[in-house]
């Protein structure tokens, strides 16, 4: 479906509606494409438990990430 920046703003409920279906809303701005609502998925919860990625995949001081990130937030004096 496409509509307009103006639909979006007077016709918000419904265009919200129609993506809620399962459609993909495509929003066009003077008559040129500038964003697309689709459906939101939300991620698993393991998905992305304790993973590491990048930089940190190999940093050994790490490896229990709850802990580090609580170390992190303990402060300097506590």
């Amino acid at each position: 479906m496409k509509t307009t920046a103006k639909d979006l703003r007077f016709f918000s409920r419904e265009i919200l509606d129609t993506v809620s279906r399962g459609e993909e809303v495509i929003i066009t701005y003077r008559g040129k494409p500038c964003a697309r609502l689709v459906p939101y998925q939300a991620a698993k919860d393991d998905e992305y438990k304790e993973k590491l990625f990048g930089m940190w995949q190999d940093n050994e001081s790490v490896a229990d990430v709850d802990g580090y990130i609580r170390r992190l937030r303990q402060g300097r004096f506590a």
